[in-house]
């Protein structure tokens, strides 16, 4: 405002001065052309600042400011202060909304904008996934021309956005079940936002669990209902000596069932619900060989030939854990081949082509053996091959549950091999570093070194 006003000071005094010099020299006439002068100078000048400011303002450039003096000078300076001012503004709002949106596409939610009229703003990734869309293509597009899934139109149509919508989509990552809720967002002009979830594991997770429970609850229902009925027979009827040692004996045979059932219950919660690494030891893996036979002999009662093999070497792991992995593989195939069938336990370390030896634990059975369709499903909780086979040989149905459990919390592998009436083979297959093989024995001296 100074400069302004001095400027305008400076140009009177210019004014007054040449009227003032003019009259005395020549004439009041004079003066006042002169005067006229100094005006059309000054007029211009500023003109000429002025095109020259209007024509940097089109394009601003920091490096290309007009150069000028008084104030004029001061004008260009203050407008390229504001410039900068205003470009570090935009660049900070830039990278906000840049980063906002890498937010966004990062988030595990689909995400998308919709105006008043339905159609697409903006959508993340996720959201382009879940509806089949192409974030740019399909911008502009009315959301129900892309998304044809007749719930979701009426969805959008009732304007009723207090509960999600799930609705099965096919996607870029298969087939999902989406659960879908609008936001209105906004002044009132009926923009909206729409979130969209994957829930299909969690629809599974949930399935999975009813069906633990029903199975559960069958599993027990039936010898239970099978004792209480022995119950009553023992307390209403007259039985013989021998009838009551019957029916006790298999009043016996359905209780230890449901034992048998609550112990495996317990170890596969543990397994599964304890996230601590187990304690470790080192096991003498030729004695547990010998030990699993042993009890593979007991439960066959001798209709089965039992073999077992194991190399020279411990493993390194919990063997409460491992030992209780082991022998549902080999109570598996004892039970599923038939009297006369031959059951191979082995132990031994392989060679895995990198200078490290893995470890592998297996049996091989002479036994019925698995369709290829049911061998990616064994390792659910209750699920059975052939259930009707599966009682009758005192199967749980979560033997291969735990087994697997147990083998993930020791960093290996189960392997199933197995052709329908040729057999089967289950291997868990341990890595290098829980193998501990056996020292070399100390070379003897020669008879030269000896001596």
């Amino acid at each position: 405002m100074r400069s302004v006003i001095l400027r305008l000071g400076i140009i009177a005094v210019a004014m007054v001065l040449a009227i003032v010099l003019g009259a005395h020299w020549l004439s009041l006439a004079h003066g006042l052309a002169f005067a006229c002068l100094v005006a059309l100078a000054v007029i211009g000048f500023d003109t000429l600042a002025l095109t020259r400011l209007l024509a940097w303002l089109r394009f601003p450039q920091r490096d290309t400011v007009p150069q000028s003096f008084g104030t004029w000078g001061e004008v260009f300076h203050r407008s390229a202060r504001q410039l900068r001012l205003w470009q570090s503004r935009v660049q900070r709002e830039e990278g906000r909304l840049s980063r906002f949106i890498e937010a966004l596409q990062a988030s595990p939610n689909g995400v998308m904008l919709l105006d008043a009229n339905g159609q697409i703003d903006w959508c993340n990734a996720t959201a382009a996934g879940h509806f089949g869309l192409d974030p740019r293509r399909d911008l502009r597009q009315h959301a129900v021309h892309l998304i044809r899934n007749p719930e979701f139109v009426a969805y959008l149509a009732a304007h009723q956005f207090a509960e999600p919508l799930l609705m099965r989509r096919t996607g870029s990552h298969g087939n999902l079940l989406l659960s879908v809720q609008v936001i209105p967002y906004g002044d009132g002009d009926g923009d909206r936002l729409l979130l969209s979830r994957d829930v299909t594991q969690v629809e599974r997770t949930e399935a999975m669990r009813r069906d633990f429970v029903a199975n559960v609850s069958h599993e027990i229902k039936t010898p239970l209902t099978v004792i209480a009925g022995f119950v009553e027979s023992l307390r209403s009827l007259d039985l013989s000596a021998e009838e009551r040692d019957h029916i006790l004996g298999l009043m016996q045979q359905q209780s230890d069932r449901m034992r048998h059932l609550v112990e495996d219950l317990l170890t596969l919660a543990h397994l599964e619900g304890d996230p601590h690494q187990p304690a470790e030891e080192l096991l003498d893996m030729p004695a547990m060989v010998a030990r699993l036979a042993a009890d593979a002999r007991a439960l066959s009662g001798g209709r089965h030939r039992i073999e077992a093999t194991a190399d020279l070497s411990k493993l390194r792991g919990a063997g409460t854990e491992l030992t209780s992995a082991f022998g549902n593989l080999v109570s598996n195939a004892v039970r599923y081949t038939p009297p006369g069938g031959v059951v191979q336990i082995r132990w031994r370390v392989l060679d895995t082509g990198i200078g490290d030896a893995a470890g592998e634990f297996s049996v091989t059975d002479t036994g019925i053996g698995i369709p290829a369709e049911h061998i990616p499903r064994l390792t659910e909780r209750f699920y059975r091959v052939d259930r009707g086979r599966s009682r009758e040989s005192g199967g749980t149905g979560l033997g291969l549950a735990i087994v697997k459990h147990a083998l993930l919390r020791h960093q290996a592998e189960l392997r199933i091999a197995s052709e329908p009436g040729q057999g089967s083979t289950f291997s868990a297959r341990f890595p290098a570093q829980r193998v501990v093989l056996p020292e070399p024995a100390p070379a003897l001296a020669s008879e030269d070194e000896a001596s």
